[in-house]
């Protein structure tokens, strides 16, 4: 069962390992395992059923995709949910909130996220697009990038932060509040497999389609907190009107449900236009951004964190407080 007196000290212990200290290796990582156990099994999948898939042709063999798709995503959310619960089981006081803390730790990348951001920015500044592209490609986004301008890397590095400031922090840490180290992991494996299978290729749109909906669902109340917190992180009286309005405008600009909510409070919150071509433009109103903004970007970042960590420490201090009035006779 999760002790919620603990809760702000995990939460507050994991981000300061994080800053302290940053990923460990791979080997020691759980979502890297999540990783190696979902590539896995879509390579399973596609050595078992390619001859079956081939012979019934691709119309055919949706149904057992999707099937396969919702088994990864079952299972995995299973194993992951039942290890949290061993860990939060066995480890409630002194030793223990530091393994929970180091579990936790590992579902979020405070640091790493404002890291590549910076990589890109470096580059830029220093006038080598070939590079920001390098960096942009190697840790933030997955789409073609070879033709992009200099604007536009800043665009989509921005994109990226503001967008994994929910994903990769806040959502997380709600899910710590709400369920513990189980409802952490589970969520952090729904959008590892979101990541690795949710796209729109032939190979992948029907495996990947469970994966993407489940984290549409559960990013719905993250991504609109992470908006709300970005408005209010905005440095100026200003600035905080620009993001409101951008946001409540722009929000639904991408194909995405949640994306857009953060994407459009941080382009109003920097007065910046953020386009991916042929996709979305977010704030038209605004210049297209360049390499300052990046830096600017992760202020805002930083900010939303520190407000997300005050708030989520505090609703644990809270649920605390209710539970303990609530068990008194």
């Amino acid at each position: 069962m999760l002790n919620y007196a603990w809760t702000p000290a995990v939460i507050l212990i994991a981000v300061t390992l994080d800053v302290a200290f940053g990923e460990p290796p791979n080997r020691w990582h759980p979502v890297a395992w999540m990783g190696s156990l979902i590539s896995w099994w879509n390579r399973v999948w596609d050595s078992r059923f390619a001859n079956v898939k081939k012979a019934a042709g691709r119309a055919d063999h949706r149904c057992g995709e999707f099937l396969c798709g919702c088994g990864i995503v079952v299972v995995g959310a299973v194993l992951c949910g039942m290890s949290g619960c061993v860990v939060q089981a066995n480890a409630n006081e002194g030793l223990g909130v530091l393994i929970q803390a180091m579990v936790l730790k590992c579902c979020f990348g405070f640091r790493s996220l404002q890291d590549a951001a910076r990589s890109v920015a470096t580059e830029l500044l220093d006038k080598n697009l070939f590079k920001a592209r390098e960096q942009l490609a190697f840790h933030l986004v997955s789409r073609d990038v070879s033709e992009l301008s200099a604007a536009e890397v800043s665009a989509a590095t921005i994109e990226s932060v503001a967008e994994n400031t929910s994903d990769s922090v806040i959502a997380p840490l709600l899910f710590f509040v709400v369920a513990g180290l189980p409802g952490a992991l589970i969520y952090r494996f729904v959008n590892t497999c979101d990541a690795m299978l949710g796209y729109r290729t032939e190979r992948l749109e029907w495996l990947g389609k469970p994966a993407a909906r489940l984290d549409d669902v559960l990013n719905v109340l993250p991504a609109r907190i992470t908006a709300l917190l970005m408005v209010t992180a905005s440095v100026g009286h200003g600035d905080r009107v620009r993001a409101w309005k951008t946001w409540r405008s722009d929000a639904r600009a991408t194909a995405s449900p949640n994306a857009g909510q953060p994407m459009s409070a941080a382009a109003g919150s920097l007065g910046v236009c953020l386009e991916k071509r042929s996709h979305y433009r977010i704030g038209s109103q605004f210049p297209p951004p360049a390499a300052p903004d990046i830096e600017r970007m992760i202020t805002l970042y930083q900010r939303t964190i520190v407000l997300a960590v005050t708030l989520t420490c505090l609703s644990g201090y809270l649920i605390h407080w209710c539970t303990g009035l609530g068990n008194q006779p």
